[in-house]
C-alpha cells in the first residue's frame, strides 16, 4: 500500500494470509524541495518507486500487488509517451512482477497516515537494517588460493595467458581430477572420495583442529602445545639409491621418530620434509631444535616456520 502527500510519501509492506493482511514493514520519507514541486501523479509514482527500492529484498522474484488511491498509475505503466522522469521510474519497476489496483483513500488509511506524519527536526533516527543480498557483494580475498587456475578453468574454460604450451597441457590434464561445484572446488582422490580444496590459511586451521585442538584426538591441551621436535642430518654415508644422508626428526613428547633418506642435506630437503612428513601428518609443533647448521638456519626455512608459528631453537 502506497500513498503520497504534499510533504511526504508512505508505504506499508504486508502479506495476505487467510484474507487478513499481516504487516511486515512500515516506511515513510519526507520530500525535498524539488520533489514537493512534482505533480500529484509523479508523487504517487515516486511513493511506489520508494517502496520497491526500500523493500527490494522482500519483493524480488515474487508477485506483488500495489494498492493506491491514484487510479491513473495503472495506465501510466503501459504508456509509451511520458516525461523522461516517469519513464525512468517505470523502467526501474520493470524488474518486479507488479500489479497495481485501486483502493479508496478511506481504505488506505495506514499508508495515507504515514505520508502525513510530521517529522520533528533533531529526532533520533534508528539504525537501518542491512538488506543487501550477499550474492550482490564482491568476495574480497587478500591472496589467491593455490588452486585458482584450476578453478577458473573448470568454471569458465579459460587458461592463464602467461602459461606456456607445457603448462597449459599439464593444467588441462590435472583438471580431469577436479570437480567445480560453485563456489567450491573438489578433487577426486585415489580412494574415490571427493575432498574440497582449501586455501593455505584454511589448511592451517584444519591442521590445528585435527592435531592441535583439545578434540583433535592426539594429546591433551597442555601436552599438545608443548610438542617439540629435534631435527638433524646423519651422514654422509656411502651412496645408496642416489642417497647420501638421513634426515631424522624425534618428537620429545611421544619419542616418535620420522626419518627419510636424502641425496643432499640442504634447506630445501628440510622444508619439504617438514611439510610432507610432519605438518600434514602430525600437526604443527610448538618448536624445532636443531644444531644450528646452515641447512636449518636460513631465510627460506625461517619464513616457513614463521608462517606456521613454529619457534626455532
Amino acid at each position: 500500500m502506497c500513498d503520497a502527500s504534499d510533504l511526504a510519501i508512505g508505504a506499508v509492506l504486508g502479506q495476505r494470509k487467510d484474507n487478513l493482511v499481516h504487516v511486515i514493514y512500515y516506511a515513510s520519507k519526507v520530500l525535498n524541495d524539488n520533489q514537493r514541486n512534482y505533480t500529484t501523479t509523479e508523487k504517487e509514482l515516486l511513493a511506489i518507486v520508494f517502496a520497491f527500492d526500500k523493500f527490494r529484498s522482500y519483493l524480488i522474484g515474487s508477485k506483488v500487488i500495489v494498492f493506491t488511491d491514484h487510479s491513473a498509475l495503472k495506465y501510466l505503466l503501459a504508456k509509451r509517451e511520458s516525461k523522461p522522469r516517469l519513464i525512468r521510474w517505470v523502467l526501474l519497476l520493470q524488474e518486479f512482477d507488479i500489479e497495481i489496483k485501486d483502493k479508496k483513500g478511506v481504505e488506505n488509511k495506514v499508508a495515507d497516515h504515514l505520508s502525513r506524519i510530521p517529522c520533528e527536526e533533531g529526532s533520533t533516527q534508528s539504525t537501518h537494517i542491512n538488506e543487501c543480498f550477499p550474492d550482490e557483494q564482491l568476495m574480497v580475498i587478500h591472496k589467491a588460493p593455490w588452486f585458482v587456475d584450476i578453478a577458473n578453468f573448470k568454471a569458465t574454460g579459460s587458461l592463464p595467458l602467461e602459461f606456456n604450451k607445457h603448462q597449459r597441457k599439464k593444467l588441462v590434464n590435472d583438471a580431469k581430477y577436479f570437480i567445480w561445484d560453485e563456489p567450491y572446488l573438489f578433487k577426486k582422490c585415489s580412494d574415490g572420495i571427493l575432498r574440497r580444496c582449501i586455501s593455505e590459511e584454511e589448511g592451517r586451521e584444519v591442521l590445528w583442529d585435527c592435531h592441535g585442538s583439545t578434540y583433535g584426538g592426539h594429546f591433551a591441551r597442555e601436552r599438545t602445545a608443548a610438542k617439540v621436535l629435534q631435527c638433524d642430518f646423519m651422514g654422509p654415508f656411502p651412496t645408496s639409491y642416489s642417497n647420501n644422508y638421513i634426515l631424522v626428526a624425534v618428537d620429545y613428547v611421544s619419542k616418535w621418530v620420522e626419518a627419510i633418506a636424502t641425496p643432499t642435506n640442504d634447506n630445501k630437503v628440510v622444508m619439504n620434509f617438514l611439510r610432507k612428513h610432519i605438518f600434514c601428518r602430525f600437526g604443527v609443533p610448538g618448536a624445532i631444535i636443531s644444531d644450528g647448521g646452515s641447512h636449518f638456519c636460513n631465510k627460506p626455512l625461517e619464513a616457513l616456520l614463521l608462517k606456521y608459528g613454529v619457534k626455532h631453537k
